[in-house]
């Protein structure tokens, strides 16, 4: 399972697109701006309290790169303003990424660890993986079967389906009460490892909070 991207142009492979868009703070700062909302440069200026020149710098680079695209353009005193977006999420069966090309599987996995790289970065720059009372970080790595892959997988897709859920729920209470919104970022990932070890170091199992 996956959640998808988009194309576009780009001037960069997409492993080097995403080194790029998140090696930078005020790109990775566009980056959570824009998983938001459509923006515009002046917009990104004036919410990230920089000068519209630096902006406008990282946008086209990020651009370029195909990490963002356009999302629209309005003529604002005969000068066509774009505004800019990153791909929305869409989510993916397995059934469906093994159907696709190979091309289209990377578009997607680029997009997905951009995302995801730029929002934890942010939050951490912004004090946040250490305020939240609640916060979950957990990782390891595991010499498993092959069932044992793929129930992995299928207990994966189980609790994204219920945190779907509990969104749901969450919506249907906060209408009716009102309730101020509290924005959180799940993410779920699971893929083989590029090498083969005889077993997490000591101590890896354990890194949580």
């Amino acid at each position: 399972m996956a959640v998808s991207g988009g194309g576009n142009n780009r001037t960069r492979g997409f492993q080097d697109a995403v080194s790029y868009a998140v090696g930078h703070r005020i790109r990775v700062e566009v980056l959570a701006v824009l998983h938001e909302r459509e923006a515009s440069a002046i917009e990104l200026a004036r919410s990230l309290g920089q000068p519209l020149s630096t902006i406008t710098h990282h946008v086209g680079e990020l651009l370029r790169a195909g990490s963002i695209r356009i999302a629209r353009s309005e003529k604002v005193r005969s000068v066509n303003q774009h505004y800019y977006r990153v791909a929305g999420g869409t989510f993916i069966s397995d059934e469906e990424m093994e159907a696709i090309s190979e091309e289209d599987r990377q578009e997607i996995s680029m997009m997905v660890l951009q995302a995801l790289t730029a929002e934890a970065l942010a939050a951490f720059w912004n004090g946040k993986l250490t305020s939240d009372p609640r916060v979950c970080l957990l990782w390891s790595w595991f010499n498993v079967d092959g069932r044992g892959r793929e129930e992995i997988a299928d207990e994966q897709a189980r609790s994204w389906e219920r945190i779907c859920a509990i969104r749901d729920a969450s919506d249907t209470r906060r209408a009716e009460s009102g309730e101020e919104v509290v924005s959180v970022l799940v993410s779920a990932l699971g893929f083989e490892r590029c090498r083969t070890g005889p077993g997490p170091p000591c101590g890896v199992d354990e890194q949580s909070s």
